[in-house]
C-alpha cells in the first residue's frame, strides 16, 4: 500500500508540473502576442506620421522580427511526456515479468510435487492416493517473485540459444536477415520460457558470430528479469565458446563490446556455467530462430480464398502459400512443394538419398516427411527399402502374416514381446510390432503353444513350402542353413558367401572355416568356370 501510495503522490507531482509548464507557456505566447501588438501600432503610427517617399516596403507588410529565444518550455514538455511513455513501459514490462515469475514459480511447484508424487510406492499410493495434496500457495508466491530472491536458490536452470544470419529472398530482392532464439529450462529440460525475435543489423551485415552473442544476451536479460540466478547455458559455435570463457579474444571491435556486454551480465549471477555441445543438442532453440527469420520474410497477399502468408521459394523465385512450403529438418531451409518434389524424385530415380537442396548444407531429407508433396505408395515403399538398408541381413525378421510381412530387427521384436510373453528369448515366441501377430521366429509360423516346430510343420504342412521344396531340388538350390535363403550356383566355384555372411560348401552344405573348406568336394567344375560364349 505504501509503495501504492508514493506512486500515486509521484504521478500527481508530475501531472501538476505538467500543467505549470503549460500554463507557463500559455502566459509567454499572451505576452509575445500583445508585444506584437503593440509593436505594429507603434510603426504604423510612426509611418503616418513621417511618410515614407523610397520604395521600401509598404507599411500594410512591416514584417515584425521573431523572437530567435529557444522554446525550453516546449522542450521540458516533451521530456516530461516521453518520461511519462517511459514508466509506463517499465511499469507494464515489470507486471508481465512478475507474472512470468509467478508462473514459474507454479509450475516448479507443479513439477516438484509430480517428481514427489512419482516416488510414492505403489501399495502406499493405492491406499493413501486420494488423500495426497500440495495447494500452491499464492500469498507466498506473490512475495518470493516481488523480491530480489531467486525462483528457485538450489535448482541451476538452462539456457539454450541460437543466432542466425541467413540469405533470404522476398519477391524480387535478394535480402540479409537475422533471426535468434532462446529457451530456459529447469534442469529437467522442461521448457518454461522461450522467445524468438528478429535481430536487428543496424545497416549492417551482421555476421554469424554477432547473432550467436545477441541471442545469449536476450536470454541472460530474460533470466535476469525471471530472478534466476543459477545459469547453465548451451552453445554449438566452437569460437563463441571461445569467445565468451575469454580463451579467445576477438578482432573485431563490435563483437568485443558484445562479449563485454556478456561479461557484465555474467556478474549479476551466482552461478554462471557455459557448456559447448553439438547442434542437435540445441535443435529447438535452432528452430526457434529458423521461426524468428521466417516471419520476416513472409508478407501477407490477399487470394480467392481469403488472406494468406506468401514466401519466395529459393529455387523458382515463385511467391508461394506458406502452406504449401517444405521445411528441411535438421536445418529448417525452405522450399515449395513442387520444387522439393522434383529433387526428392531425381534423387531417388538415381538410386541416392535426397540431402537439401542448398549448396552449402548437408542435411538429409526425411523419406518419412515427404508425404505431402510425394505419392504416398512411394513413400511407404522408400521407407521400407531404406529400413531393409539399415538393419542387417541376420538380424532381419519379417512378420509371416500374409497380411502384414512387416520389418522388424530380433532384437526389436524381442524387447518388443517381453512384456506380452514370459520366457520369449528361450521359447521363440514373438509378436509382431505392426499386426500384433504371434509367431515363432525359428519356424516363421504361427505360434504352437504346446508344440514343437517339427510337429506343427507335419500337422500343418504348407503347400508353397511343399512346392518350393520340389522347385530347388530341381534347379539343384542349396538353402544357406543360418537364414534359410535359398541360394542358385549360376557360375563359379562352389565355395558359397551367402548374403547374411555365412559361407558353405554349394555341394554338400558343409560350412567353411577360415577361409577354407571342411568336406572334400572339389572346389570347382570346368564347366561352372568357363563360360561358353
Amino acid at each position: 500500500m505504501g509503495k501504492r501510495a508514493e506512486e500515486g503522490d509521484f504521478q500527481f507531482l508530475v501531472e501538476e508540473q505538467r500543467r505549470e509548464f503549460l500554463a507557463a507557456k500559455t502566459l509567454d505566447s499572451d505576452f509575445d502576442v500583445a508585444y506584437n501588438l503593440q509593436m505594429q501600432e507603434a510603426i504604423n503610427a510612426s509611418v503616418s506620421v513621417h511618410p515614407c517617399t523610397s520604395q521600401s516596403t509598404p507599411a500594410d507588410t512591416v514584417l515584425i522580427p521573431e523572437d530567435d529565444s529557444f522554446d525550453y518550455v516546449s522542450l521540458l514538455i516533451e521530456d516530461i511526456d516521453r518520461f511519462e511513455l517511459e514508466r509506463s513501459d517499465l511499469e507494464q514490462r515489470e507486471l508481465l515479468m512478475r507474472q512470468m515469475r509467478e508462473d514459474l514459480d507454479r509450475r516448479i511447484h507443479d513439477q516438484q510435487f509430480s517428481s514427489y508424487l512419482m516416488s510414492v510406492p505403489e501399495q502406499e499410493w493405492q491406499k493413501y492416493g486420494d488423500n495426497y495434496e500440495r495447494p500452491y500457495d499464492v500469498k507466498n508466491a506473490c512475495s518470493s517473485s516481488s523480491s530480489s530472491k531467486p525462483v528457485s536458490e538450489k535448482e541451476v536452470f538452462r539456457l539454450y540459444f541460437k543466432g542466425l544470419v541467413s540469405e533470404e529472398r522476398i519477391r524480387d530482392m535478394n535480402v540479409i536477415v537475422a533471426g535468434g532464439g532462446f529457451a530456459i529450462c529447469d534442469s529437467r529440460d522442461n521448457v518454461i520460457f522461450e522467445v524468438n525475435k528478429g535481430l536487428e543489423c543496424g545497416g549492417e551485415r551482421l555476421s554469424g558470430e554477432a547473432a550467436e552473442i545477441e541471442a545469449l544476451i536476450e536470454g541472460l536479460r530474460a533470466a535476469m528479469d525471471l530472478g534466476l540466478e543459477r545459469v547453465n547455458f548451451f552453445c554449438d559455435d566452437y569460437v563463441v565458446y571461445q569467445y565468451v570463457t575469454r580463451r579467445l579474444q576477438p578482432k573485431q571491435s563490435k563483437i568485443a563490446k558484445l562479449i563485454d556486454e556478456v561479461a557484465h551480465l555474467q556478474r549479476k549471477f551466482e552461478y554462471f556455467q557455459p557448456s559447448l555441445v553439438e547442434r542437435n543438442e540445441i535443435k529447438f532453440a535452432f528452430k526457434l530462430a529458423r521461426h524468428a527469420i521466417v516471419s520476416q520474410i513472409t508478407w501477407p497477399a490477399e487470394t480467392s480464398k481469403g488472406k494468406s502468408l506468401k514466401e519466395t521459394c529459393l529455387i523458382c523465385f515463385e511467391d508461394t502459400d506458406v502452406d504449401e512450403i517444405f521445411s528441411v529438418d535438421g536445418c529448417l531451409h525452405r522450399y515449395c512443394y513442387s520444387c522439393m518434389k522434383q529433387h526428392v524424385e531425381v534423387k531417388l530415380l538415381d538410386g541416392i538419398d535426397a540431402k537439401c537442396p542448398n549448396a552449402d548444407c548437408n542435411s538429409e531429407v526425411s523419406i518419412d516427411s515427404c508425404g505431402k508433396f510425394l505419392d504416398p505408395k512411394l513413400v511407404a515403399l522408400m521407407s521400407q527399402r531404406k529400413k531393409e538398408a539399415s538393419v542387417a541381413v541376420t538380424e532381419r525378421v519379417y512378420c509371416p502374416h500374409v497380411r502384414c510381412s512387416a520389418l522388424m530387427s530380433k532384437d526389436e521384436v524381442l524387447e518388443f514381446t517381453k512384456p506380452w510373453c514370459i520366457g520369449a528369448e528361450s521359447s521363440g515366441a514373438r509378436k509382431c510390432v505392426k499386426c500384433q501377430y504371434f509367431f515363432c521366429i525359428k519356424c516363421k509360423a504361427p505360434w504352437h503353444y504346446n508344440m514343437t516346430c517339427q510337429q506343427y510343420q507335419q500337422s500343418n504342412p504348407k503347400t508353397e513350402d511343399a512346392m518350393l521344396n520340389i522347385l530347388a531340388k530341381k534347379k539343384l538350390w542349396r538353402q544357406c542353413v543360418k537364414c534359410n535363403n535359398m541360394v542358385e550356383l549360376a557360375f563359379g566355384c562352389y565355395h558359397i558367401y551367402c548374403r547374411c555372411g555365412h559361407e558353405f560348401c554349394y555341394t554338400c552344405g558343409a560350412e567353411w572355416k577360415n577361409k577354407k573348406p571342411t568336406c572334400s568336394c572339389p572346389i570347382w567344375d570346368e564347366r561352372n568356370i568357363i563360360r561358353r560364349q
